[in-house]
């Protein structure tokens, strides 16, 4: 007998969706079966005509922890993940300080402790100088290494391909997968930028990410390393992705607003969606789209950086200037069935490239990504008989705002289980933090894989 049946229900998988009935036990999924094969537990919830999701797996947040506190934390981030159906986030470094050592990442899992309403992993930028020992970090369990081309610090800046040849060296063989943010520093030097929106896109424009993925795929294809793109937007930067990819071991994502909103948007959104890249056109959207359908781009991340309300409503000399990011834990599933609904992508695109994709990529396989026997039972119940108006007042996070606000989705998520138990259920998000700071498998799953 299961501790908990989840009877009725409609499994999405990456191969389409099917009727099933899911056993849970001791945390993990312990059998998935035809609607014929009655399974029986201590608990029995009838999910009947419900989609049940993988619980999703969100490959770039920024929690804000330390340091930034009044922007986000660990508690009201991962609250807002647990109502969006994200049960596995990766947090990025660009905290204060900058998550660099191995005393850096043991003081933030230290912080989180306790705190994590959905599984966190913890990922660590690598200095162009190379002084920190990254043996000692991946065996502390970083779940990636953050090389940054462009726009950062100078100390992190990896801007030119023998500054990339010489970190994806030190990096490759341990098991961590590296995360490159790519742009061109040059064209941002050269940039005359005269403080308007204009000005902005001129700084990044589409050859700066084209010249970036370049770079990256060439070194990584030089020193035989492993690599994941970030941000791709731009039609040129997926051409570029699309004709090298083949050279070296890649793997790309994008993110939710980069296939809705466009340039354009500015002028009516102004600060609210200013991030960096910034929006193309739609041609460029659409190019990313197909890039999703096709394989070229292999999953949607959200970029997760929120700001408080007042420092995104301030005004600013410069558009430049105005800080860059926006909330998107909470929304990840309802603009992803969005997209489906608006036909662009189908129901099995979303455990494609929202869980599975990520979890495999960054060495979670082995647990995370997927409804199946053996792996953690993190599963989003949705009911397509519902509708959900995306709206400021529900968001959790504490930017209080989200870009996508008044967006109508014909679908309601219902509950959300981490591990077998509800985290997010009647409206509500757990007042009990169960997540775990999780590593990624350096042996049997491999570390990071297609």
């Amino acid at each position: 007998m299961f501790e908990t049946v989840l009877a009725g229900g409609r499994i999405v998988t990456p191969e389409g969706v099917s009727e099933a009935n899911v056993g849970i036990s001791n945390g993990r999924i312990a059998a998935v079966e035809p609607p014929g094969e009655e399974l029986r537990g201590l608990e029995r919830i009838d999910v009947s005509d419900r989609l049940l999701f993988p619980g999703l797996v969100d490959a770039h947040v920024h929690l804000r922890e330390p340091g930034l506190t009044h922007k986000e934390d660990f508690g009201s981030g991962t609250r807002a993940a647990a109502s969006g159906g994200v049960t596995t986030l990766l947090v990025m470094p660009t905290d204060e300080p900058w998550t660099e050592s191995v005393e850096h990442f043991h003081a933030k899992m230290a912080l989180a402790a306790g705190r994590l309403h959905v599984d966190t992993g913890f990922q660590v930028v690598f200095g162009r100088g190379g002084n920190v020992d990254p043996e000692a970090v991946a065996a502390a369990g970083a779940v990636s290494f953050e090389v940054f081309t462009a726009d950062v610090p100078e100390a992190y800046r990896h801007d030119g391909i023998a500054f990339l040849t010489a970190a994806f060296r030190r990096l490759r063989g341990l098991g961590v997968q590296i995360g490159v943010s790519p742009g061109d520093q040059s064209i941002l030097d050269a940039a005359a930028d005269d403080g308007s929106i204009a000005g902005f896109l001129a700084s990044r424009p589409p050859l700066a990410e084209a010249a970036g993925v370049a770079r990256a795929i060439l070194a990584a294809r030089q020193e035989a390393a492993a690599i994941h793109i970030r941000q791709v937007n731009s039609a040129l930067g997926v051409e570029t992705l699309r004709r090298m990819k083949s050279l070296a071991d890649v793997s790309a994502e994008t993110t939710p607003q980069n296939l809705l909103f466009t340039a354009g948007d500015y002028l009516a959104r102004g600060n609210l969606i200013k991030a960096s890249p910034p929006f193309r056109t739609e041609e460029d959207v659409a190019a990313l789209a197909e890039a999703l359908r096709d394989g070229t781009v292999d999953m949607v991340a959200t970029d997760h950086a929120p700001h408080s309300p007042e420092e995104k409503a301030k005004s600013y000399a410069r558009f430049s200037d105005v800080l860059g990011g926006m909330a998107g834990l909470q929304t990840l599933l309802p603009v992803m069935l969005h997209l489906v609904v608006k036909g662009i992508l189908r129901l099995p695109d979303i455990a494609r490239l929202c869980a599975e994709a990520p979890a495999r990529r960054f060495g979670l396989g082995a647990r995370k990504g997927r409804i199946a026997p053996g792996l953690d039972a993190d599963i989003v119940v949705a009911d397509p008989a519902q509708s959900t108006v995306i709206a400021d007042a529900d968001q959790l996070s504490k930017a209080a705002a989200t870009p996508f606000a008044g967006l109508s989705v014909p679908y309601r998520i219902e509950a959300t289980y981490l591990r077998g138990k509800p985290v997010f259920a009647g409206g509500s998000v757990s007042a009990d933090p169960s997540g775990q700071v999780l590593t990624p498998a350096r042996f049997g799953d491999g570390g990071p894989r297609r």
